[in-house]
């Protein structure tokens, strides 16, 4: 007969409460996402009030300040004040090469279109003067018109616009809401960069409000659509960081227009527990503001040549060294970082995508980040008569304490979505 014996085991666990579970939670959340988190609390706590931001019309985010510049708008001469004179990107050039190809079926509008493809600009907008490309290739100036006109339906809307109120305008009008105050704000750009909203209320014939109205919806707009096809490039929207240039150097600042102001309604009637759960949010939000900020501010600090250079100034960088640095866990670095993207002078990406380690052992040299910004860049600069093999690409790209493989590049290659060599020579011809 079996003998039950008793027997005694300690185990341990670790059980988050409420209140750090939450502060995990909303860690993770960009902008949008804990919006909607805090009007979720609001539905159930009348002790918590969410409301919009106030919106300051003389701030504009930076890639705004160098639309506005590029149209003379505005005065600005940062890092990025010529690079709307720059090549366009090949994610732009492949996306509306793809378009022509499927809507344009008459050989002669579809040369059309590809001479017109050539004039665009890192922004989107057409570069050129249509009479002056018309001149050069061979056609009409009103066939030019006409097929620009075709063209300025491809998405997203706003390409091949031929300046920033026309870019607008054409978004306005797929938003519906190009009504005669929307017209009259995008005739006077510059007093709205200006935020002259007095001026030009009395100049449109309406009171302030309306201005305002017509401010927080341009403000949606994008004013750069070429921009979307960048490397690393993040969604149009409201950013969560802004990296603007201050007296000491590049500063990194929380976007208050993207975060909803949470107040507490002392006066509501719905108990203690619920005052409590209402002022623990607000300090939940107050603690992953700051946690973002702190962080995001390393991340700068380290990359800050990213800020004039593009991503072929990207450093090694991982995120265990942000973690050491600010005396945080890995996770919570992983956590702050998930989603979040910062608006600079050259538009909006990732911050995540700042984290790259570096080719060999992935502790230093060149980063493989880099790597691949500078392989753009020389694909974009080649030329179509000789299209550039793998393997010269390679040579081009290796360094004397840094050499780069064949089967690098491909790998490179095909996570930019680049088409071979033999490929690309085909479109070229095709173009």
């Amino acid at each position: 007969m079996a003998r039950q014996a008793n027997r005694l085991s300690v185990t341990q666990k670790l059980r988050l409460n409420g209140s750090l579970a939450a502060s995990i939670r909303v860690l993770r959340f960009d902008a949008s996402g804990l919006t909607r988190y805090l009007e979720e609390q609001a539905s159930t706590n009348p002790h918590l009030v969410i409301a919009p931001s106030p919106v300051d019309p003389a701030q504009w985010l930076p890639r705004w300040t160098t639309a506005f510049a590029a149209q003379g708008v505005s005065r600005y001469d940062g890092p990025d004040s010529g690079a709307l004179l720059q090549a366009p990107t090949l994610g732009l050039i492949a996306h509306v090469t793809r378009e022509i190809e499927q809507s344009v079926t008459s050989a002669s509008d579809r040369n059309i279109a590809f001479a017109l493809m050539q004039a665009l600009e890192p922004s989107g907008w057409l570069g050129r003067n249509v009479d002056a490309i018309a001149a050069e290739a061979g056609f009409s100036a009103a066939d030019g018109l006409r097929v620009l006109q075709r063209l300025q339906g491809i998405e997203p809307t706003g390409l091949f616009a031929r300046n920033l109120a026309e870019c607008l305008r054409l978004q306005a009008e797929e938003a519906e809401c190009l009504d005669p105050v929307m017209a009259c704000v995008l005739e006077h750009l510059d007093m709205l960069a200006s935020g002259e909203i007095e001026r030009l209320a009395t100049l449109c014939g309406v009171g302030p409000p309306e201005i305002m109205l017509r401010l927080r919806r341009i403000r949606g707009f994008d004013p750069k659509p070429g921009a979307q096809f960048g490397q690393n490039a993040a969604p149009v929207r409201e950013p969560d960081l802004m990296v603007t240039r201050g007296p000491t150097g590049w500063m990194v600042s929380l976007n208050r227009s993207a975060l909803p102001d949470v107040q507490i309604n002392d006066d509501a009637e719905g108990g203690a527990g619920s005052l409590t759960a209402a002022r623990d949010v607000q300090r939940i939000v107050a603690s992953r503001n700051h946690t973002l900020l702190r962080i995001s501010q390393d991340i700068l600090k380290r990359q800050e040549d990213i800020i004039t250079q593009g991503f072929v100034a990207l450093k090694p960088m991982t995120m265990q060294e942000i973690a050491d640095g600010l005396d945080l866990h890995v996770s919570t670095i992983s956590r702050a970082v998930a989603g979040v993207s910062v608006d600079g002078p050259r538009g909006t990406v990732w911050i995540r995508a700042m984290f790259t380690a570096g080719l060999g052992d992935g502790t230093g040299g060149v980063a493989g980040g880099a790597i691949r910004a500078r392989l753009l860049n020389l694909i974009r600069a080649e030329d179509p008569k000789h299209v550039q093999s793998d393997q010269v690409l390679a040579e081009a790209l290796s360094q004397p304490d840094a050499p780069v493989a064949r089967r690098t590049i491909a790998k490179y290659r095909a996570l930019l979505n680049i088409p071979p060599a033999h490929q690309r020579r085909k479109q070229a011809n095709r173009v």
